[in-house]
């Protein structure tokens, strides 16, 4: 069922609801009210019999009086006692003198000589006064009780009047409450449909608008509502969720894209260098040179495999990094190591400068490939007869406090508009460089990717002497975080 359905539903049976229980409440008030008006006139009555009865002669039983006379001149049914008479307002009109144990002293012609009091009423009766609502002689009617005294004992004295008027106004009342409880229910429902059509109406255009938009369309947007209301709010905020989605789809193609582009030159020359291998006639020094650049080729792809994978993980929030307690100046230590040949053949110095010690929590293997990566590529761009520095300082004044790792070179720098997009991949700092020589572009995101995995950040920038510089910074307490960010340069 729609929404739409639901608060409809939901306003009708609420509006009969609350309908019923006021309409209810109004009957019941209706009814206190008229037997309120009722008990007024009744004890106007029934006082006034009262004082009848006190100063009229002792009655002997079942005696009829009323206001009229009999054919004989006197009163019919008249009691006679101090000289006062016993006599009733008109014969349509319920009253009775009953004692206490039920015997009728004189009745209306309107009551009958049968007590319309027994039991437990007499008893209350007796004690004071009491009202009630009974059938007399099928009519309804409404009854007054109070105690009296009639040459010298205990009588009571009832008085009565129909409820016809009082009931047929409560009938009404009633019968309006049940015909506008449904109206009123039904009028609510169809309200609510209509204005919850209106107010809907631009949420189902825009699920119509979304539905529509696809990954070859992502650039369409919602049309947001000049009502600045909740909707409005809505569709802006649906717009900044189509903006990022853009964003990490355009990411992802490019990702592919550069993926594929930087796949394709190994797999291309492994191919060719197979089919080389499978020419016949070759000989086996040539067959033996065409398997291990076939095997170089390998190694290279294994390599942009798994540095993609990685990439990839750390751009999807997943944890990589599995930090421990080590001591950092082991790690610049067997890198520094690791590469002094590959420095020697360039002429090129390596100088480590560290603290004694650098305690930290965190992932030796990964820290290792970030600094292999700074170093290999200082190595790379340092000129002949220059030094490529490697430093490692306990920052416990710093802001906030950290261990400081720097690689720097002295060759031709960064170029300026190559810093603000140093870490994303693909990114060569030379363009004209062959893949070959300068790698695919993946080095310095992947330092960055680690880094971050660590809960630090990494600088880029140049030397005012001249050279570049890559400074990582990082906590003693690994704390990594879900998601990468833009890193400063």
């Amino acid at each position: 069922m729609s929404l739409r359905w639901r608060l409809a539903l939901l306003f009708a049976a609420g509006t009969a609801a609350v309908v019923a229980v006021a309409g209810l409440a109004f009957v019941w008030q209706l009814r206190t009210s008229l037997n309120a008006a009722l008990d007024d006139t009744l004890q106007a009555r029934a006082h006034a019999l009262a004082a009848q009865v006190a100063t009229a002669r002792p009655l002997a039983g079942h005696r009829q009086t009323s206001g009229s006379q009999d054919s004989g001149g006197r009163n019919g049914g008249d009691s006679q006692g101090n000289g006062g008479q016993v006599q009733f307002s008109g014969a349509d009109e319920l009253t009775q003198i009953l004692t206490p144990a039920g015997g009728v002293l004189a009745y209306s012609q309107a009551a009958g000589q049968d007590p319309l009091l027994a039991g437990t009423q007499l008893r209350r009766a007796a004690a004071g006064a009491m009202a009630l609502t009974t059938a007399v002689e099928g009519e309804q009617s409404r009854l007054l009780a109070i105690p009296a005294r009639n040459g010298g004992r205990r009588v009571i004295a009832l008085v009565g009047i129909s409820t016809n008027v009082a009931q047929a106004a409560e009938d009404r009342a009633s019968a309006a409450v049940w015909i506008s409880a449904p109206l009123a229910a039904v009028a609510a429902g169809l309200a609510a449909w209509l204005l919850t059509g209106a107010a809907l109406g631009p949420v189902e255009r825009m699920r119509r608008r979304l539905a529509e938009i696809t990954e070859h369309d992502a650039g369409t947007r919602l049309a947001v509502p000049a009502t600045g209301d909740e909707i409005a709010s809505l569709a802006v905020t649906m717009n900044a969720v189509l903006d990022r989605l853009q964003r990490a789809l355009v990411r992802q193609r490019v990702f592919v894209a550069d993926a594929g582009h930087e796949l394709r030159t190994p797999l291309t020359a492994l191919k060719a260098e197979l089919e080389l291998a499978a020419w016949p006639g070759r000989s086996r020094r040539a067959l033996a040179a065409a398997v291990a650049t076939a095997a170089g080729d390998t190694e290279r792809l294994v390599r942009l495999t798994e540095d993609l994978l990685l990439l990839a993980r750390a751009e999807d929030g997943a944890a990589f990094v599995r930090p421990a307690r080590i001591d950092l100046v082991d790690v610049l230590s067997a890198a520094v190591r690791s590469f002094a040949a590959q420095a020697q053949t360039g002429e090129v110095t390596i100088e480590l400068e560290a603290d004694e010690r650098l305690p930290a929590m965190a992932d030796a293997v990964r820290l290792r490939q970030a600094v292999d990566n700074l170093i290999g590529n200082a190595i790379r761009h340092a000129p002949p007869g220059s030094t490529v520095e490697v430093t490692g300082q306990d920052r416990r004044d710093g802001s906030p406090p950290g261990i400081v790792i720097e690689v720097r070179d002295h060759g031709p720098g960064f170029p300026a508009d190559f810093l603000p997009h140093a870490f994303e991949r693909f990114r060569r700092a030379d363009a004209a460089r062959s893949r070959a020589q300068g790698g695919a572009g993946l080095g310095l995101a992947i330092v960055a990717a680690i880094v971050h995995g660590h809960g630090g950040r990494v600088i880029a920038d140049n030397l005012p002497a001249g050279g570049a510089r890559i400074r990582i910074e990082l906590p003693r307490q690994t704390s990594p975080r879900s998601r990468p960010e833009q890193y400063r340069m």
